[in-house]
Parts: C-alpha cells; structure tokens; sequence
C-alpha cells in the first residue's frame, strides 16, 4: 500500500506524489527544501581550481616553514585546510537537479494538500481493509475482459479509482478517531462518562462494518470478473485448437483414422460452445455486480 491520490488530481502530478511517498512523510513533518542553490557547474569549476592551486600552495607553505617566516606558513596552512573543509562539506551536498525535484514535490504537495493520504494515515485494520480493495480494485483493471471491452472498461475506468480513494479517505478518517478514541480510553474513564463511551465505540464499529461492506461488494465484483477472465483465456486457447483441427484430421485421414476423430472434434465444438456461455454468463455476473457498486 502506498500513496492514495485523489483521482481529480492530474495524473502527472499523482505519478509524482506516489512515487514519493518517504518526501511527502518528511514534508508532513515540517521539512522544507533549501530555496536555492548554486548551479552545479559553478561548484565544478570551483572543485578543479582548488585542485589546480593545491600543489603550488603546498610549495609556497613548504617555502615558508623553512625559511624565516613559519608563523606566515602556519596561518596559510590553517586557511587552506579551512577552504578543503568547506569544499567537502559542500561536495556532501544534493545535486541541484535533486534539490529541484525535492522542490517541486514540496509544492505540489502544499497546492494538492488534502487531496492524498500517506501510509502513516492508516492504522493496521484500516490498511488491511484498503489493501483488499485495491487487490480487488487492481486485478479488475488490469484484466483481459476489461481491455478488451468485455467490460465497461470506461466506467471502471472512471469510478473504480473514485471508489478507492472514497474508501480511504473514510478509512484514514476512521482511523484517526479510532487512536483519539484509544488514547482516551487509555487515561481512564469517569463511571458518568462510560455511558457516552459505549455508543462511540458502536458508532466506530458501525461505519468500520460498513466500509468492509464495500469492500466485500469489491471483491465479490472482482470475483465475477475473474471468472470471466477464466472463461475468455480458455475460450481463447479453444479457438486457437480449432484452427488446428484440418491438420489433424488430414493426419487422421493419412492414417486411415479419421472415424475417430469425429466425437473428439464434435466434443472440442461443445467445449467452445460451453465456454462461450460460462464467459457470456460471468460478464452478466460482473455488470450486474457493478451496477451494484454504484447504488
């Protein structure tokens, strides 16, 4: 489970936001990128004048020290050491183009506030629950009934994600009640408050049962959905048999066998015929599960 975007955001920025996920954390937490840096080559062309000048420092400093001036050596000595300390510290430094793509998901994040939900947003019941709607979510999509039109594919398209992110805005925002519940619970609780504790953790439970519902009406859908995919993958491979059968039968004819092969072929047209239907059937199952989901 990462990320969850809400769907009206672009998909360029959602790809941003989801690939992401441990920035999007640390901005939550405060973090700010540095507002700007030097251009990387600037810093290049820095890096190689110091390592230019280094052996002709080094040979004024040893000049220095041996003749009558050491107190002269030791102070360049000591201000060249500090210019090679600031260069590696600033070596240590982000790229600029790191730096400017930590920026632009600092902002992006800041204009789509609200509008995406981080892992931390979910306790382990509620992640459990969303991770099985977006198993069930997941394997609709991607499958071969949908993208051949089988399916509604736009409609999933469009109101399969909608589904996701509703489910988990209502799970981060149930989970977020469930820790203040928690944690109040936890410091004790007065015997004249007991009797409004109780309906709160009725009310919790309620709407917890009722997201598992959709869940459930989720995976029930995507279960007809792969029940098809079955179905068509075999349909397929059926088909891909009959257009072998006049080989065969050539062969069984070469042979002097051809009275066998007519119950094989007739059983091979039955199997098609009783595919088509199971696939036929599956697809009714899965509209009839969708028009559900949207009741």
């Amino acid at each position: 489970m990462g990320v969850v975007v809400d769907p009206g955001v672009p998909p360029e920025v959602a790809g941003l936001l989801r690939a992401n996920a441990p920035l999007l954390s640390r901005i939550r937490s405060g973090w700010v990128p540095p507002a700007g840096e030097r251009p990387a080559r600037f810093r290049n062309v820095s890096s190689v004048a110091l390592l230019a000048a280094t052996p002709a420092v080094v040979a004024l400093m040893t000049v220095l020290l041996a003749w009558s001036h050491p107190g002269v050596g030791f102070m360049l000595l000591g201000a060249f050491v500090l210019v090679v300390l600031v260069k590696i510290a600033s070596m240590s430094e982000l790229p600029e183009e790191d730096l400017s793509r930590d920026r632009g998901v600092y902002e992006q994040a800041r204009l789509h506030q609200g509008r995406y939900l981080l892992p931390e947003d979910f306790d382990r019941d509620a992640a459990d629950v969303l991770t099985r709607a977006q198993g069930a979510i997941g394997s609709v999509l991607r499958s071969h009934v949908n993208a051949e039109g089988l399916l509604d594919d736009a409609r999933n398209a469009a109101m399969l994600p909608g589904q996701e992110w509703e489910i988990a805005r209502l799970l981060a925002k149930l989970s977020a009640l469930r820790a203040e519940h928690r944690d109040l619970v936890s410091r004790g609780i007065a015997p004249e408050v007991a009797a409004v504790i109780e309906p709160l953790d009725r009310a919790l439970a309620t709407s917890e049962a009722a997201m598992i519902a959709r869940v459930e009406a989720l995976e029930r859908y995507a279960g007809h959905v792969a029940e098809a995919e079955r179905a068509f993958h075999a349909r397929g491979q059926i088909e891909e048999l009959r257009t072998r059968l006049p080989r065969y039968e050539e062969l069984l004819a070469e042979s002097g066998a051809d009275a066998l092969a007519v119950p094989e072929i007739d059983r091979l047209a039955e199997d098609a015929d009783h595919l088509e239907r199971v696939l036929r059937r599956s697809v009714r199952s899965a509209h009839e599960a969708f028009r559900y989901l949207e009741s």
